[in-house]
Formats: structure tokens, C-alpha cells, sequence
């Protein structure tokens, strides 16, 4: 009998080169901001959200089909990927003045 199972389903990600398009749009809100992180969420079918926080305080974002993506994009873009919301990156957001009215109509409209 030979080593080893070959029944055994193995789950390998490899990391293709990621979209022009989303390491360009990175490399830009990077640029323009001084320098960013990068916070990924999964977001289900949708793929992955890549919030990302300029060291200026504000903040974007970007879709990409999935984790892996999201990851080697910011990656090839050279942006840091924090690995959860730290109290530190989330006191650097400064949201814009149309942020908050948006929020506040959201909850006086309920």
C-alpha cells in the first residue's frame, strides 16, 4: 500500500497576481493620504472589504472578490494589513462632516 492517502482533500489558496485596477486604487488613496493600513472584512458572496486608513485620518474603501485578493493587493501596493480593528486605528479615523449627516438621517429616519 503506498504513503499516505490519496483520498485526502487538501484546500490550497494560491495567491494570483491581484487586479490592476485594486492595486492601483490602493497605491492612490496610499499616495494621496500619506501612507495607509488596511483593515480586510469578509463580506460573504461579495467577496472582502478592504477599509483603508490614511495616516491623515481618513478613510475608504475598496471590494475585491475575495480574502486572498484583498490580501496580495495590499500586499503589491505595500499597504499594512491590520489583522482586526485596534483601538489605535480606529482613534486615527477622522469621518468627514458628510459621514456624520448621513448617519444622523439614517438614525432619525427609523
Amino acid at each position: 500500500m503506498a504513503e499516505g492517502s490519496d483520498t485526502t482533500l487538501t484546500a490550497e489558496q494560491t495567491a494570483e497576481p491581484a487586479p490592476n485596477g485594486l492595486v492601483s486604487g490602493i497605491k492612490s488613496f496610499a499616495a494621496g493620504h500619506g501612507g495607509a493600513k488596511a483593515v480586510i472584512e469578509y463580506v460573504g458572496k461579495r467577496g472582502a472589504r478592504i477599509v483603508l486608513v490614511g495616516t491623515d485620518g481618513v478613510w475608504g474603501d475598496q471590494f475585491a472578490e475575495d480574502t486572498v485578493t484583498a490580501r496580495e493587493a495590499c500586499a503589491q501596493a505595500g499597504v499594512t494589513v491590520e489583522n482586526a480593528w485596534e483601538r489605535e486605528l480606529m482613534d486615527q479615523m477622522r469621518p468627514s462632516n458628510d459621514l456624520w449627516r448621513s448617519m444622523a438621517r439614517r438614525t432619525m429616519a427609523r
